[in-house]
């Protein structure tokens, strides 16, 4: 039977996702993880007071959400010290940045990232038609000076960076981020995602510049203020550079109960404080656990550490899949160099002490594969 033909573009893409969730791998397994410290989700969850906002607003979900978004967009501003002007609230920071990709990537555009950078965006380049190319990490980090320089001699559409970033938790000084900023060429875009900004150093964040109009910052509500299943993030920058949004954006896809807690959320920065002080002391623990197994953890401003498992990214696999058969879910970056990491996000003290327990015999297991190659 005949059937509607599919695109060239969407034909010719591989049938895949850009992360496995741990829902299908505990379907796969038969069985819930003990530990779900690999989505760099905040186990901690969200205010007392978001939570309120979001059983009051359960009653109205009969509605439609503000299309506009605009109590939303006021508070983003009020807490940013900028205009609604230069705020646009979606369905995430991965929705966001498929919505940005779809305005500046026509098929054939040339696009950076770091070679091992956040899959999702790269996802989203390939699903446009864009031509993705990268640079290798320095140091763990993503490298400035070569991103500037392939910038430079390609004259990229956009050019992406996340700081800190992920999936290193690594980061750049402010001062750093704002020279590389200034040498972006004009005809390119730079997507600054910041979703992990509430974690790290406000050292390592400038200021706004709401008039720039080559550059786009990243924000979500996913990571410390504990809601990433409402799926709410937003976007800064220039007016000019948010109006278009308007143009392709599901005017709907931030729901009421959505924006609802992400207002509440805005409201309970002493909540936030707390958990970050938590998340804070998350880290230091996974690096003490890193090192009583002889494994060194790389320095973290998210709310994950990568954890350097001392050989190559086959051993860090075999790490890997030894604690996921102890019923804890990690992830690891995917990129040579960096894959020899695996990435455990910061958990309540429960989850850490599964990890804790089940990282020797993993490791052990690792080894004794090793040995016997």
């Amino acid at each position: 039977m005949a059937s509607p033909r599919l695109t060239s573009l969407v034909k010719s893409l591989p049938e895949t996702v850009p992360f496995v969730g741990p829902e299908t791998l505990e379907m796969q397994r038969g069985k819930p993880f003990a530990a779900r410290i690999g989505a760099n989700e905040s186990s901690f969850g969200p205010a007392p007071s978001v939570i309120a906002a979001m059983q009051k607003e359960a009653s109205e979900v009969w509605k439609y959400g503000d299309p506009e978004n605009y109590e939303l967009r006021h508070a983003i501003a009020a807490h940013h010290d900028i205009k609604a002007e230069n705020v646009m609230p979606g369905a995430g920071v991965d929705a966001l940045l498929g919505l940005v990709v779809r305005q500046y990537v026509q098929p054939g555009d040339k696009v950076i990232n770091s070679l091992g950078g956040y899959p999702t965006f790269n996802y989203h380049v390939s699903g446009y038609g864009g031509v993705l190319l990268t640079t290798p990490y320095k140091d763990d980090r993503p490298d400035l000076d070569a991103l500037i320089e392939l910038a430079r001699k390609e004259n990229p559409a956009i050019l992406y960076i996340s700081n800190p970033d992920n999936p290193m938790g690594t980061w750049h000084e402010g001062s750093d981020i704002q020279s590389f900023i200034e040498q972006v060429p004009e005809t390119t875009l730079l997507i600054l995602d910041e979703a992990y900004c509430e974690t790290g150093p406000q050292s390592a964040f400038p200021a706004f510049e709401p008039d720039r109009p080559n550059i786009l910052r990243m924000r979500t509500f996913s990571k410390a203020y504990g809601l990433a299943g409402i799926r709410c993030g937003y976007v800064v920058g220039c007016a000019a550079a948010i109006r278009p949004f308007d143009k392709i954006r599901d005017h709907f896809a931030v729901n009421r109960v959505a924006q609802a807690a992400a207002i509440a959320a805005l409201k309970d920065q002493d909540y936030l404080r707390d958990v970050v002080a938590k998340i804070h002391a998350g880290r230091e623990r996974i690096a003490k656990i890193a090192a009583q197994n002889g494994l060194q953890a790389i320095p973290s401003a998210a709310n994950f550490v990568a954890v350097d498992c001392g050989a190559d990214g086959a051993f860090a696999t075999a790490v890997l899949n030894g604690l996921i058969k102890r019923d804890v879910f990690v992830r690891k970056p995917g990129a040579p160099v960096l894959d020899r990491c695996i990435r455990v996000s910061v958990g309540v003290d429960e989850q850490l002490d599964v990890f804790e327990a089940a990282l020797p015999e993993a490791l052990a297991d690792a080894r004794r594969a090793q040995g016997n190659q």
